[in-house]
């Protein structure tokens, strides 16, 4: 057969993404030349989208280890304890290039792809987030593609009945020819029956389970490993189609042979497909993997092994199964309508065998695959502290400039977005969009997730390490915000070319950044994903994204009738800022969108305050001396109480904010809290300022006073007028 007979090249070589250097390392590693077969495994299992060979190096710096972490990176998804015998099993994924390319169907394979890493750990899920990343709103295509990822991440969601109750979105001209979809799922198991991945047992059945494989999707790694260009239209047919009916059956069907003792491991069929899942099993068990590849359910006709091995069909998982088992698993997936194909067995070769049509059509060692895959040291330049702030502009009106902030577009209401997601279905949703954190109870329990995604990439552009920082201290942030200990973190690394060794610094940057905030405030890092070549030639000059490390960070909280919230809750309420007010205005959204400039350092973050300001928070909201919590962040405090306004249909007296310094100054460790019983809340060595009561109708301050309808209409405006217009 012609995969297994045709001639490689030099072409082909390019053309699987594969440099001269690492094809000779494929010659040292199998002794010969490859078949086309073979070629397709290697190219894909090293794509910087499966292998992390730019970013492994620095990745391994993160910390990943707590007494409360059951299951650090390396996994489908990370798994911490949360207490009862339960645990939380979570994990972040980018789709990236698929939703530039075709959004709908891009950003629904990216909610299915998460949620099956989740699940195949033996988890139900019970949340989807997403983080969001567009260009300039009067790009062309911007309307179209925003349009495209919402509706594919409600479509997705909504019918496979998991609720998505948060995340964030952000414009920025950087991300005109390269928008970012990362979605996330937490889901939750018991802690005994947590499925892992290696394959074990010589002679132990290889099953495939779910929907057939179609000719979606091949070369999807590879092209999530390579920028875009004016061609990248044509990359449709590498962008999978998603089913989330037949998902919502795949995840009943695994939970219930879950809940049997048929299971050896258990991996899905995400990038890569076929050849990643066997890969991994394989390798992480230390043993070998046979197929039979004329016995894979196809859906086409004529399906060659180099095809069914890179398809990225969606829906779809591998198994190995105790041996016997196969009849009582079979009956379960015939019961939910799925296909159910017993493919191959466990070896103890330590090789990939595929045979095809009675032949041999691939044969590799399994050991260079996985733990031998290249690795790089890039070079990388840091990139050099930004100067302070020159001189600062003034603000003419307050009153004015919180109108125009409040309605610009990384500030300005999402309802248009989340009234397309069912964030209510499974009844456990407490909070949803709109607050600091999302927040899910624990089925028939007291108990409550919380959750939040975050990142500031400006920040990130103009100091990657206070920006790394930032990233975390915010999630961290909005968790506490809630009332719940934070406890673990899931990552998607965004970046652009790592073979520039500027980008390669803001990498490295981000990442040192990120290790020393999650040190301090005893929150690890245990699951995540890097996407990297971010950036666009279509957009003219090789435009890269700013650099974006968006954290999803899980907290918990023992008894969800004491969960915070951001409204304002009654007249007459002494309002706080806890922490300090340097008025820090270096890349704040005052400055941008006031003033049209984008400089000077990002706020500096104390992780000492972070901790202790965070603690203080959950102690009072744990003792129920505040009515109201709201973290300062985008567009600072002004910002804050206006969010905090708008939620309550409340306005507010305030006597300490006389200028654009303390009214839009972006420093961080800073809160915003009410409280009734204002005269017993104070704490050693943490800065408390009183700085106005709650009541009437406005946001009233030294020289200003804007209703809180004009604050609404202004919050409401951006979405409603673009989508409408």
């Amino acid at each position: 057969m012609e995969t297994a007979t045709a001639k490689i090249t030099p072409e082909i070589v390019e053309a699987h993404g594969l440099s001269p250097e690492e094809y000779e390392r494929v010659l040292k590693a199998i002794g010969r030349e490859p078949n086309l077969v073979e070629l397709g495994i290697f190219s894909v299992m090293w794509s910087e989208h499966c292998s992390y060979k730019s970013s492994r190096i620095h990745l391994k710096k993160l910390p990943t280890e707590a007494p409360w972490v059951i299951c650090g990176p390396g996994e489908n998804a990370g798994v911490i304890d949360i207490g009862d015998g339960q645990a939380a099993i979570f994990k972040m994924e980018s789709h990236n290039h698929p939703s530039y390319i075709e959004p709908y169907q891009g950003a629904a394979t990216g909610v299915g792809g998460i949620l099956r890493d989740v699940f195949t750990m033996g988890a139900r899920p019970v949340a989807n987030m997403n983080a969001l990343r567009f260009g300039r709103p009067d790009h062309p295509k911007m309307k179209h593609l925003v349009q495209g990822v919402v509706a594919g991440i409600g479509g997705y969601g909504n019918c496979v009945g998991v609720p998505t109750v948060g995340g964030e979105t952000n414009f920025h001209k950087a991300y005109d020819g390269n928008i970012l979809v990362n979605a996330m799922t937490v889901g939750v198991a018991d802690a005994d029956k947590i499925f892992y991945s290696a394959a074990t047992g010589l002679g132990n059945p290889i099953v495939y389970v779910g929907s057939k494989t179609g000719r979606d999707g091949i070369h999807g790694a590879t092209m999530a490993s390579a920028d875009f260009d004016e061609n990248s239209d044509e990359k449709r047919p590498t962008v999978q189609v998603g089913d989330p009916f037949t998902e919502k059956l795949l995840i009943e069907a695994c939970l219930e042979l879950m809940a049997t003792d048929a299971i050896v491991a258990i991996q899905d069929m995400g990038a890569a497909g076929l050849t990643s899942s066997s890969v991994e099993m394989a390798s992480k068990g230390g043993a070998g993997i046979r197929l039979d590849m004329n016995k894979v359910p196809c859906r086409e006709e004529g399906m060659t092994p180099y095809e069914m091995m890179l398809s990225e069909s969606q829906e779809r998982m591998l198994m190995v199964l105790k041996p016997g088992k196969e009849p009582m698993a079979e009956a379960i997936f015939r019961k939910w309508e799925l296909d159910f194909a017993v493919i191959g067995e466990v070896t103890d070769t330590g090789h990939m065998v595929l045979e095809f049509d009675g032949e041999v059509v691939c044969d590799i060692p399994l050991a260079p695959l996985a733990d031998d895959a290249p690795l790089y040291d890039r070079p990388h330049v840091p990139k050099p502290r930004p100067a302070p702030l020159a001189e600062v502009p003034g603000s003419a009106d307050l009153g004015a400039d919180l109108v125009k902030l409040i309605g610009c577009p990384d500030l300005a209401s999402r309802r248009w977005i989340w009234e397309q997601y069912d964030s209510q279905v499974g009844a456990d949703t407490l909070q949803k969009s709109g607050g600091d954190a999302a927040v899910v109870r624990v089925h028939g329990t007291r108990k409550a997730l919380a959750m939040s995604t975050d990142c500031t990439p400006r920040y990130c552009f103009a100091d990657p390490f206070e920006g790394g920082k930032q990233a975390i201290a915010e999630c961290y942030r909005n968790i506490s915000a809630v009332g719940a200990l934070p406890l673990a973190v899931t990552n998607c690394l965004n970046f652009a070319n790592p073979q520039r060794p500027e980008i390669m610094g803001q990498i490295v940057g981000c990442l040192e950044g990120m290790g020393d905030a999650c040190r301090a405030l005893d929150f690890p890092i245990v699951s995540g994903n890097v996407s990297l070549y971010n950036e666009s030639k279509a957009t003219g000059g090789g435009s890269a994204i700013l650099p974006t490390p968006a954290i999803g960070g899980v907290g918990l909280m023992q008894d969800h009738s004491v969960m915070a919230t951001i409204a304002f809750k009654a007249e007459g309420e002494a309002i706080f800022v806890i922490g300090r007010n340097n008025g820090h205005l270096g890349q704040s959204l005052w400055l941008r969108e006031c003033h049209g400039r984008e400089d000077g350092p990002p706020p500096p973050v104390d992780l000492a305050a972070e901790r202790a300001h965070g603690e203080f928070v959950r102690k009072l909201i744990a003792e129920g001396k505040v009515s109201a919590v709201h973290d300062v962040s985008d567009g600072g405090l002004l910002v804050a109480l206006a969010e905090m306004a708008m939620a309550g249909g409340l306005g507010c007296e305030l006597e300490q904010i006389g200028d654009h310094f303390t009214a839009f100054g972006e420093d961080q460790a800073r809160y915003v809290v009410t409280s009734a019983v204002a005269d017993t809340i104070q704490a050693a060595g943490i800065p408390m300022t009183r700085i106005g009561t709650t009541g009437g109708t406005s946001v009233k301050g030294p020289g200003f006073d804007v209703p809180v309808a004009t604050l609404r209409e202004a919050n409401e405006a951006f979405f409603r007028d673009w989508m409408e217009g």
